[in-house]
């Protein structure tokens, strides 16, 4: 599903509307602003002109064959978090991982997410 321009970077809004799609799968323009207004005042025709823009930047592929376009995410929501995991690397952290690890973990990481992480590590390690 890469079909989406890697080096093209979704903003605040734009990862909102994506992580509904995520979540829902396809779907109409009236679907993800019921969806999306749940959580946040946004209008319906600020939802179509982001989904346009997004559209534009191949972040969603739109499906035109009924009267009511269907959109999806161009890209799964993991390509989506790598890609903005590397740059986040790459720009605030000077490359490196463990310093963006070490910044993320911090006493307020619970019990289980740390155990997830040594998990992942010994599974890295063999």
């Amino acid at each position: 599903m890469a079909r989406g321009k890697s080096a093209v970077k979704p903003t605040e809004a734009e990862l909102t509307l994506l992580n509904i799609l995520w979540q829902m799968g396809p779907a109409t323009v009236r679907q993800i602003h019921e969806k999306v207004s749940t959580t946040q005042s946004t209008g319906y025709t600020t939802v179509l002109k982001i989904l346009q823009i997004m559209h534009e930047k191949s972040l969603v592929i739109r499906d035109e064959t009924n009267r009511a376009h269907v959109y999806a995410a161009a890209n799964s929501e993991v390509h989506t978090q790598s890609s903005l995991i590397k740059d986040l690397i790459s720009k605030a952290f000077g490359g490196s991982t463990s310093k963006l690890v070490m910044r993320a973990i911090d006493e307020s990481t619970s019990a289980e997410e740390i155990n997830d992480i040594r998990q992942l590590l010994n599974s890295l390690e063999k």
